[in-house]
């Protein structure tokens, strides 16, 4: 094929197939560890079933598989897990998926229960999992469901304890309805925790506890030293026995703070008045959906190591003594997740990639600043040639108001479009919503800008990132600001030339998904619309989902019964009538986030009012779609219909390009 040939936007031959996007689905996401200096981590397999194993780095570089299958490290705490795993010396503490036991394993044995069974009345959970200071016992938060009733609470579990032994798991704090973060103090005299209620999210209010060893090895009635229900506070670490590093966004951002700690409350610096490490209009800290994050590491020499973020991600050195900040040149890395720092401050295991560079487990040394790899999730990964360069953007309203984004122009190394054509695009709204979209190259993008469709992903008000205000821009208006975010994002692409207006489709999971539903049904932007586990009824969710986004509503659109007709109002599944696109709507039949009745309740009202539409639903797949299998139906699907509604006919999958 000559370069430069002209070929309709849409049609173009592309290498990146939907089995190659299903290979490269595989995830880092649930943290990595320096065990005897050298690296742990947890990946997905997608072509198990997206089951979680744990590898480790050999002595000569390679990878060591530690869980073969059917063994599968994930937590159901929060039904979003995280945590599901740590190592303590050599040994392997984790969660295993279908009976939520804690297992222990010396690597070349077997696993064996350290945690009893249950009986089947109940559902225990453990999550958030670490070591104790003293590496006899694992810390983490255990989640006990009966009928209607849910209780949280930190537990010690000794790790050669006998699985058969209830008595061996022993509460050491609880009192409210969430719990995370439970860390020790270096000598085990303290214990520190975040905490908070309904109906706050964690990224709405939480406080700091703190609780003091007692007379009998436990520990006492906590103190709250930090946050309120309109504070976020996030990960403390302790820098010593007596002080702590802590992440707050009482200035409007999540920045880092310094507190110290008295014999019986706080000492200077005053607890209203925290020392600010690193202040500034940026993020170090994130929403709290998954257990176990992390944004910051103590280093030794009065040290931090932190992510900071304005819409791309910088990996920073905070020294305590000075002040000082130095910013750490990682080419090519837009996107870091901070997952453990070695004890002796010279090297960080990062998570992340670019718009160029595959995700993967990347290795800082923090002296010299040379980036090396450790895992790199490579299989399926596109040719950089055919990897569209992201643009952060951002688009302005009539009133002046500024919505975040990120385009991807269709991008191919030897065809263009018609001079005469403007390009389709897929626009795409983040789950969550309180989430935020990275600057990513994947596979999943590069199938669509490699044939000819851009890629407009859009951080509507509501997302993380940019701070609390533009974070609370959706507080009581989830469906008005989202779906208007989107549309203008959309438009704004069309008007200045670079996007065809006829040809915008908008595609969703999760909560993305009722972006994409409510805009289909109260805006005129798009011609097609694409629908994953999306959420139809806001009173519905509300009703069925689990406990920990029972309440997420009462922020986002407001609490019941009071503004009832408004979540009716707010309802995607109330402007159907209005829904004049093609709609394809997935969903997964074991979503106990999302549940099938939402999307079928949408799927009949469709069919009601006459609207072209598909529903596929998938059995054995929850709220995301972890097989292999199903994430390639989803793209082969996807790709179908927008070739249907946007008027362009796809090449053959994996045609020469």
């Amino acid at each position: 094929m000559e370069i430069g040939k002209a070929l309709p936007y849409g049609s173009w031959p592309s290498p990146v197939t939907p089995r190659g996007v299903a290979a490269a689905s595989a995830s880092l996401g649930d943290g990595a560890q320096y065990v005897l200096g050298r690296p742990w981590w947890a990946e997905s397999r997608p072509d198990e079933g997206g089951r979680v194993t744990v590898c480790r780095q050999s002595p000569d570089g390679s990878t060591q598989e530690l869980l073969a299958a059917p063994w599968d490290a994930r937590s159901r705490v929060h039904e979003y897990g995280g945590g599901a795993w740590t190592a303590v010396g050599e040994t392997l503490v984790f969660v295993q998926y279908d009976d939520q036991r804690l297992y222990r394993l010396t690597p070349g044995g077997s696993p064996e229960p350290i945690t009893p069974a249950v009986d089947p009345a109940l559902s225990v959970r453990f999550g958030d999992l670490s070591a104790s200071h003293d590496g006899s016992h694992v810390i983490c938060v255990r989640e006990t469901l009966a009928a209607q009733d849910v209780v949280r609470d930190i537990v010690s579990i000794p790790v050669d304890g006998d699985g058969g032994d209830s008595r061996k798991v022993e509460h050491l704090a609880g009192g409210s309805r969430f719990v995370a973060f439970p860390r020790q103090s270096p000598d085990g005299s303290r214990l520190a925790w975040i905490s908070w209620e309904h109906p706050q999210m964690p990224w709405d209010g939480t406080e700091l506890r703190i609780s003091e060893r007692d007379e009998h090895g436990g520990y006492g009635a906590p103190r709250v030293v930090l946050g309120s229900t309109t504070e976020s506070v996030l990960q403390p670490e302790w820098l010593d026995d007596g002080s702590l590093a802590v992440i707050s966004d009482r200035s409007g951002w999540w920045n880092l703070y310094r507190l110290t700690l008295g014999s019986d409350g706080p000492e200077a610096p005053h607890p209203d008045r925290p020392e600010a490490l690193h202040p500034g209009e940026h993020e170090v800290g994130g929403p709290l959906w998954k257990l176990r994050p992390r944004w910051f590491g103590v280093l030794p020499g009065n040290r931090l190591l932190a992510v900071r973020t304005r819409g791309v991600d910088t990996l920073c050195l905070v020294d305590l003594a000075t002040g000082t900040v130095r910013d750490l040149d990682l080419p090519g890395l837009e996107t870091v997740t901070l997952v453990d720092v070695e004890a002796e401050g010279r090297r960080a295991l990062i998570v992340g990639g670019g718009a160029r560079e595959p995700r993967g487990l990347r290795q800082v040394d923090l002296e010299t600043g040379a980036v090396t790899p450790v895992r790199l999730l490579t299989e399926g990964f596109p040719s950089a040639a055919y990897l569209s360069p992201a643009q952060p953007r951002t688009f302005v309203d009539e009133q002046g108001r500024e919505v975040h984004a990120i385009v991807y122009a269709p991008h191919h190394p030897t065809v263009q479009g018609p001079a005469d054509e403007q390009p389709p695009y897929a626009v795409m709204a983040h789950g969550g919503p309180t989430a935020r979209s990275t600057v990513l190259g994947t596979a999943s993008i590069a199938f669509w800008t490699s044939r000819g469709v851009g890629v407009l992903d859009v951080n509507y008000g509501g997302s993380t990132g940019y701070g609390r205000e533009y974070r609370e821009r959706l507080r009581d208006m989830w469906g008005v600001v989202d779906v208007a975010d989107t549309a203008l994002a959309a438009r704004r692409l069309a008007e200045a030339g670079e996007a065809d207006p006829r040809r915008l489709a908008v595609q969703g999971h999760s909560a993305g998904g009722w972006t994409v539903l409510a805009s289909l049904g109260t805006t005129d932007v798009f011609a097609a619309g694409i629908s994953s586990c999306g959420v139809t009824d806001a009173r519905l969710m509300a009703e069925h989902t689990h406990d920990f986004e029972s309440r997420y509503l009462d922020g986002l659109i407001g609490p019941l019964p009071e503004t009832d007709k408004l979540y009716e109002e707010r309802s995607p599944l109330a402007h159907v009538a209005g829904v004049t696109a093609p709609v394809l709507l997935l969903q997964g039949l074991d979503d106990p986030i999302v549940p099938t009745p939402l999307a079928e309740a949408f799927r009949a009202e469709l069919e009601r009012h006459g609207v072209p539409h598909q529903y596929v639903a998938f059995a054995g797949e929850g709220h995301g779609f972890r097989r292999a299998d199903t994430v390639a139906r989803c793209l082969e699907l996807s790709l179908d219909f927008l070739g249907d509604a946007l008027g362009f006919v796809p090449a053959a999958a994996g045609s020469p390009a």
